[in-house]
């Protein structure tokens, strides 16, 4: 094989930049011949050469690459006439292969007054501050990570964040959660719609919490990101305001990352999946790291 026949250069990397140091196998997949090529356990602790393929203008291959803890990526790869043709993708955990969750010291936490104020979240009713926040599990506890992370990244027009008007949660899921919030920051929300910072959103979807008695759709927002938007939808009773908070995983993990379809689950979106949109596409970490 002369030194400039054409080679294909992969780096494979995790949300964080990093290798993913596993063995990977890897199917390529001549787009217009019947050539096939599937490479199994290949390092991946470095960059990754293959030879023996074709180059331009007959290069053009589909490459699907399968790592054991992170979710299976398929691209199309068109080589070069000769030398390298060099190629970074990134890779999101697969939900089901973490093993467990490290997450912050709860004296560590800027959202401590919240948890202390909140005893009556459902499912763990009669406690509040570090014991609640032992006991949360970690799909909700990683859920509550995320959306609190965005939150305090959210601005509004007035200068505040999102986070700064949470003051106690009443429901905790995976993929959202319910919070009694101050009126204001409906009003504040609505205000922020001319300044770009959200948009009216469907709230069709969303509905309070069956304890949460008279209280009527009072309007949904949306930040404007491409990807894991931030949705606020309000509740109102007289002065009281409830807020269903999540994050929008917009078009799922799949379109973010170039997920296999059949490796995606139909169920609701996965807050393992929203850490890692969250820091891939907004450079957002909600704090807390999986273990594999």
């Amino acid at each position: 094989m002369a030194a400039d026949d054409p080679k294909l250069r992969l780096n494979l990397l995790d949300v964080y930049g990093k290798s993913i140091g596993e063995l990977v196998d890897i199917d390529l997949r001549h787009q217009v011949l019947s050539e096939h090529m599937v490479a199994r356990g290949i390092d991946a602790s470095k960059k990754i050469v293959i030879n023996g393929l074709r180059g331009n203008p007959q290069g053009l291959y589909r490459m699907e690459i399968d790592p054991p803890a992170y979710l299976p990526v398929s691209q199309f790869v068109n080589m070069g006439a000769s030398g390298f043709t060099d190629r970074t993708i990134t890779f999101p955990i697969d939900p089901k292969k973490v093993a467990d969750v490290k997450f912050p010291n709860h004296k560590d936490l800027d959202f401590k007054d919240v948890l202390k104020d909140s005893s009556n979240v459902l499912g763990f009713e009669g406690i509040s501050g570090e014991d609640l926040y032992k006991r949360l599990d970690n799909i909700r506890k990683a859920g509550l990570f995320n959306i609190i992370s965005k939150s305090r990244a959210t601005p509004l027009s007035n200068g505040r964040n999102v986070l700064s008007y949470i003051k106690i949660l009443h429901e905790l899921r995976g993929d959202r959660f319910f919070a009694t919030v101050p009126k204001e920051l409906r009003e504040e929300t609505k205000n922020s719609v001319s300044a770009d910072l959200f948009h009216p959103a469907d709230s069709g979807l969303h509905h309070p919490p069956a304890s949460f008695v008279g209280f009527t759709d009072a309007g949904s927002f949306k930040t404007n990101d491409m990807h894991g938007n931030l949705q606020l939808t309000f509740f109102m009773k007289g002065d009281e305001c409830l807020a269903d908070i999540d994050i929008d995983d917009a078009g799922g993990i799949g379109h973010v990352f170039q997920v296999l379809r059949n490796a995606l689950s139909q169920s609701a979106t996965h807050p393992y999946n929203i850490h890692e949109i969250l820091v891939f596409r907004q450079q957002l970490d909600p704090g807390y790291r999986f273990i594999i």
